[in-house]
């Protein structure tokens, strides 16, 4: 079947949480997660300051979403000059509600859920 006669569907992306994430710099992160469907960016959370395992209470939902479509999650390190990139997780998405577990680039891991209905 092609991307073309898919289903359009909702996207929710819930349930954001990291766990031994490390600051690029001495000290304690400041993180932050930018969620990003296929090219579009769906928003970002709230900056978690000095917590080595935040936990984010942000939902981000995109109508247009088609299995097979892109996820993509990047977290960071907010800093005064600039942000620092910790890592990405990118997943193909299925149909249903799953949930997942992401080992950083930079160490620390970020789970998250995802739903992904059909629409009516």
């Amino acid at each position: 079947m092609s991307s073309s006669s898919l289903p359009w569907c909702l996207l929710v992306v819930f349930n954001l949480h990291a766990t031994d994430l490390h600051s690029s710099l001495l000290g304690t992160p400041d993180a932050y997660v930018e969620v990003f469907r296929a090219h579009g960016f769906l928003g970002r959370t709230e900056v978690k300051n000095n917590n080595h395992d935040p936990s984010w209470k942000e939902e981000f939902s995109f109508l247009n979403a088609r299995e097979n479509n892109i996820l993509r999650l990047e977290v960071y390190d907010s800093d005064i000059n600039s942000d620092d990139l910790l890592g990405t997780c990118e997943r193909s998405i299925k149909i249903g509600t799953w949930q997942h577990k992401c080992f950083l680039k930079t160490g620390g891991i970020l789970n998250y859920s995802y739903t992904l209905e059909p629409l009516q």
